[in-house]
C-alpha cells in the first residue's frame, strides 16, 4: 500500500487544478479552423463570376462537373471578356480536354483548331498580364477590409493571400500566381496571348515560372479530380495521341446561365479565421506534427472555397 501513497498525493494535488490546465487542448488543424469560422466570414461569389464545364460521364457513367470562379478586376479583365464571349457563343461545346501532362497541366479546347472563333474578341496586350497603376490602387482602395497582412517572400518576389486570391507583388506590380488548380490562357510564342479559347488548370506543383508570361483567368473550386485524375497523355507535352483518347466537353455556361448550379463561397482572407488558418498552415501544431515548418509557400495556403451550407 505504501506504493500508492505518492499516486494517491499526486492525484489529490491535480484535483485543485483545473482541467484545461491537467490536459491541453490540442491546436486545430487548418481544416477545423476553417470548418469553424463564423457565416460572415464567407464571402459570396456571384453565379455570374463562375464558368460551369461539363465533361463526359466517367467510365461507371457518373457526369462530370468542373466549377472556375473567374478573375475578379483590375486582372485579366480583357481575357476574361472573352471567355464570357466564348461561352456565351457555346465555343466549347463539342471540343475536348486534349492535354494531361503529369504533374503540370490538364488543358482543353478545339484540339482540331479549325472551330470558328466568336466575333468581338479583344487581342489582349502583354502587359496585362500584371495590374499596375491607376486601375491597380483603385481596386485595393475599394477593399473596405484592407489588405490582409500576410506577406510571404520566395524567388518569385513578395507574396500575398489578398482579397480572396493568390497574388504577388514587385515594383508597384500585382499579378495572381500559378498555385494548384489555377487557371490560364493556352497561347503561342510572343507576342501572341492568346484568346481564352484554349484553357489550362495546374494539377502539379506549382509552376511559379510561368507567372506574368501567361495571363491567369481563375482557379477550379470544385471538380479539380475530374481533371486531375485522367490518363496522361503519351504524346509530347502531355498531349494525346488519338482521338478517342481525348475527353470530350459537353458544356462551357457562365453560371448565371447554367442550370443546377449552387451557390459557393469563400473565406475572406481578411478574416480573423483566415490569418488563424494560414498561421497553422505555416506552423502544424495539431498532434500529428513534431516540428513546425515556421512558413509556408503561398500555394501551400489555398483560399477555402465550398458551397454555401443550406440553413
Amino acid at each position: 500500500m505504501k506504493k500508492l501513497i505518492p499516486l494517491l498525493a499526486c492525484a489529490a494535488l491535480l484535483a485543485h487544478f483545473p482541467l484545461s490546465a491537467q490536459e491541453a487542448k490540442p491546436a486545430p488543424a487548418p481544416g477545423e479552423i476553417v470548418a469553424a469560422a463564423k457565416a460572415e466570414e464567407w464571402t459570396a461569389i456571384a453565379p455570374s463570376d463562375l464558368l460551369i464545364m461539363d465533361i463526359a460521364a466517367d467510365a461507371k457513367g457518373k457526369p462530370r462537373r468542373v466549377v472556375i470562379q473567374l478573375m475578379p478586376a483590375p486582372f485579366s479583365q480583357g481575357w476574361v471578356g472573352n471567355i464570357r464571349k466564348l461561352a456565351a457563343a457555346k465555343f466549347w461545346d463539342g471540343t475536348s480536354v486534349n492535354r494531361v501532362q503529369d504533374n503540370y497541366v490538364v488543358q482543353w479546347g478545339d484540339a482540331t483548331e479549325k472551330k470558328a472563333l466568336p466575333d468581338g474578341l479583344a487581342v489582349v496586350p502583354e502587359r496585362e498580364y500584371a495590374g499596375r497603376g491607376a486601375a491597380l490602387n483603385g481596386w485595393m482602395e475599394q477593399q473596405a477590409a484592407g489588405p490582409f497582412g500576410l506577406t510571404l517572400k520566395d524567388i518569385y518576389g513578395t507574396s500575398h493571400p489578398m482579397m480572396g486570391w493568390p497574388l504577388a507583388s514587385a515594383n508597384k506590380e500585382m499579378w495572381p500566381v500559378h498555385c494548384y488548380g489555377m487557371v490560364g490562357v493556352g497561347r503561342n510564342l510572343s507576342p501572341d496571348t492568346g484568346t481564352g479559347a484554349e484553357l489550362y488548370t495546374v494539377i502539379g506543383h506549382a509552376p511559379r515560372h510561368l507567372d506574368r508570361n501567361i495571363a491567369l483567368v481563375g482557379r477550379v473550386i470544385e471538380g479539380i479530380e475530374h481533371l486531375s485524375s485522367l490518363p496522361r497523355g503519351t504524346g509530347a507535352l502531355g498531349f494525346y495521341k488519338k482521338e478517342e483518347e481525348r475527353v470530350r466537353i459537353l458544356s462551357v455556361r457562365i453560371g448565371d446561365v447554367a442550370s443546377d448550379v449552387p451557390a459557393f463561397e469563400y473565406l475572406s482572407t481578411e478574416s480573423a479565421s483566415f490569418a488563424a488558418y494560414a498561421d497553422a498552415r505555416a506552423n502544424r501544431r495539431d498532434p500529428f506534427f513534431n516540428v513546425p515548418a515556421g512558413g509556408a509557400d503561398i500555394c501551400n495556403i489555398p483560399v477555402p472555397a465550398r458551397r454555401k451550407p443550406v440553413k
